[in-house]
């Protein structure tokens, strides 16, 4: 095959070594380079003869004859350099730390997911083959169980405060720039102890010196893992440290003298034995390894790499613990402050992706079309709009602009939601949905509080304030109290729509006594009714409630109910809280972790629906968490699912739901009404 010819995003320091490199490999050769200037370009590209210089990113990007990317941008840059080289159709071997932080990187792993590229966090000594070498020791139980790992790498720069590596701005400091290595290295111990390719640590605990420029200078962390192995990490850019990765186990400890730069040396040492010397050298580059598992994967069709190379499971774990680390430090970054913010990761305005396969649904009145599958807030964070940001405009590309919140959510989860609506600009084409009148229960029987016209009104005003607009779209009463006459909520809420401050609205965990109760109170004095219900339907029928006083609209008469009057229900946990993902079994009954899915979820009947909801996705090529959602969306129902995804991935899994057709025949044998599957099942929905 012949050679990937590969562009530099790039001329920092690090941009050489690959230069050097790539002619020790047998799978690329150099061939552009670019910078944000031509002079830089031209100066640079001279000292390796190349014809291809660019002085704009974008313009070595758009050549059609590249076919990889190595990207040593600064760190803040990482993520749009990758995500239009992904949408370039590019290969991507990108400088560590991939990302800024988590939310970045998820950005740039959906891009690449969906581009197809190849793209790896450039860790080149982990694709050495002396990393390989004493990792398998570790395996083979040389040292015994492993108890304490020790990284170090630091390096003494002087208080230089101008140059990247000490910039808030490009997201620069000590953790990023060196102790990641060691993070990298100390998962990936606590992973071949294991049996497993790398580890995630239980706990995090950080200390360091933050510079005047807002970026630590030195610190160091320790992690504890599962089976309490603990890892002690440091680093620094103003003091030298040995640099060594020492591992300590139950029947001796292993020596990595030059772990980062590697010269394929180990130094094993078992008790009551002398020190043995385990060499596993190599000619190439140390550059040219990484260089080379890109040739390799890409020829492989492999979108991510071999291990100890870094997959891109390793790089999210990696990610999240140097946020952790770098977070309990206190440090902020400047791509993750509001004004930074106020653009998206490609700098292009936000707008609903061509490929987009939402549908919509309509209520009257109200003038916008509804998302069939509801974006739920719960995890979003005013304290970390770079996660909301990066949550909610991939879910808005996708053709999402449906948001369900709730005062009982907190400030923290209304204000990231309306934070956001204000960094876009996007307040008109959106749908909120707003809760309150959330019923509490009190310490004195028969007393409740929480559910009446004045907390209300009181509670809606101070969501408003928290999501900063001066109205809902749809209002959902959180829960009903039946000690208050239905017409005083009719009342009230008439008297918010006359002022403003909602469209329609409705109740969630509603009986439909009670809706058909309010809505002839409301037709009999010439007012606006009830438009909309949020109870809970699912493929998995519950043994009771997840939380107090809520209800369900999965049996038969309140099925037959909404089929007759077309009432929208906004179905909540329509995925049955992760109970369809297969991770639980009958088995699990006692696990502590399980205990809230396993009170309200598990039971027999739920089971054989899981058994058949696999047993479908294995013929329509899809996940049962896919059949789940598509069974709520396939109702003869004016139907629209509440979604809670925590990750965009998690988003596009779920979206994935709205190609799965689901036949009625197949909606009957899901749910246990027939005994026999479907002959032959459905096709899903075309693209």
């Amino acid at each position: 095959m012949k050679k990937l010819n590969w562009g530099i995003l790039g001329t920092g320091r690090i941009s050489h070594a690959i230069a050097r490199a790539l002619p020790d490999t047998t799978t690329g050769q150099l061939a552009a380079i670019a910078s944000r200037s031509q002079q830089a370009a031209d100066k640079w590209g001279a000292q390796y003869k190349l014809a291809k210089c660019y002085g704009s990113y974008e313009a070595l990007l758009a050549d059609k004859e590249i076919d990889a990317v190595y990207i040593t941008l600064p760190n803040s840059l990482h993520a749009r350099g990758t995500v239009l080289a992904a949408e370039a159709g590019k290969h991507i071997l990108c400088e560590k730390p991939l990302a800024t932080n988590h939310a970045e990187l998820m950005v740039m792993l959906e891009a690449c997911r969906r581009h197809r590229v190849f793209f790896m966090e450039a860790f080149m000594w982990r694709c050495h083959p002396g990393t390989a070498r004493w990792l398998q020791l570790i395996r083979d139980g040389m040292i015994g169980e492993v108890r304490i790992v020790d990284a170090q790498f630091s390096y003494n720069a002087g208080e230089s405060w101008d140059n990247i590596r000490t910039s808030n701005a490009l997201a620069g400091g000590a953790i990023m720039d060196v102790g990641c290595y060691c993070i990298s290295a100390a998962r990936l111990v606590a992973g071949a102890a294991q049996g497993r390719d790398f580890a995630d640590p239980i706990e995090i605990s950080g200390a360091g010196h933050v510079g005047k420029t807002g970026v630590d200078v030195w610190a160091a962390a320790t992690l504890r893992f599962p089976g309490d192995m603990v890892a002690n990490v440091s680093c620094g850019i103003c003091v030298a440290q040995a640099n060594q990765l020492r591992i300590w186990g139950s029947k001796g400890h292993l020596v990595v003298p030059n772990p980062w730069f590697h010269d394929g040396r180990a130094i094993l040492h078992r008790d009551g034995k002398p020190p043995r010397e385990i060499v596993r050298a190599s000619k190439k580059n140390l550059y040219a390894h990484e260089a080379e598992m890109l040739g390799r994967c890409v020829r492989e069709g492999r979108l991510e790499a071999h291990p100890p190379g870094m997959t891109w499971a390793d790089s999210v774990s990696q990610q999240h613990t140097v946020d952790r680390w770098r977070k309990s430090l206190g440090i902020v970054f400047g791509p993750e402050t509001d004004d930074a913010l106020k653009t998206t990761i490609t700098g292009r305005p936000l707008a609903r992706r061509a490929d987009a396969n939402m549908t919509y649904g309509r209520i009257a009145g109200l003038d916008k079309p509804i998302a069939r599958v509801v974006m739920g807030s719960m995890a979003l964070r005013r304290n970390d709009m770079a996660y909301t940001c990066a949550v909610l405009d991939d879910y808005f590309e996708r053709g999402g602009n449906a948001f369900d919140t709730a005062y009982v959510y907190g400030p923290n989860v209304e204000r990231g939601l309306g934070k956001w609506i204000e960094l876009r600009g996007v307040r008109e084409q959106v749908v909120v949905i707003g809760k309150g009148a959330h019923l509490a229960m009190t310490n004195r029987p028969f007393e409740d509080s929480g559910c009446d016209p004045d907390t209300l009104t009181r509670q809606l005003h101070e969501s408003l304030e928290r999501l900063g607009t001066n109205y809902v779209d749809i209002y959902l009463m959180h829960r009903d109290n039946p000690r208050v006459p239905v017409g005083e909520f009719v009342d009230v809420l008439n008297e918010h729509v006359a002022a403003g401050r909602m469209r329609v609205f409705g109740g969630s965990n509603w009986t439909l006594l009670r809706i058909d109760e309010a809505n002839a109170y409301a037709k009999k004095h010439d007012k606006q009714g009830f438009s909309a219900l949020s109870n809970n339907f699912s493929l998995a029928i519950w043994n009771e409630p997840m939380w107090d006083r809520c209800l369900a609209a999965s049996d038969p008469g309140s099925r037959a109910w909404l089929r007759k009057t077309r009432f929208p229900l906004f179905a909540w946990s329509s995925q049955a809280s992760g109970f369809f993902t297969g991770r639980y079994r009958p088995g699990d009954r006692n696990d502590p972790a399980a205990r809230e899915v396993v009170r309200v979820w598990f039971n027999d009947d739920n089971f054989e629906r899981l058994a058949r909801a696999k047993e479908l996705a294995r013929r329509k090529r899809c996940t049962p968490t896919q059949i789940a959602l598509a069974y709520v969306l396939g109702q003869p129902l004016e139907m629209y699912a509440l979604i809670g995804p925590q990750t965009i991935e998690e988003t596009r899994t779920s979206l994935q739901a709205l190609e799965v057709a689901v036949i009625e025949e197949e909606l009957r044998w899901l749910n246990l009404v027939d005994a026999q599957p479907v002959r032959r099942a459905s096709r899903n929905k075309p693209r």
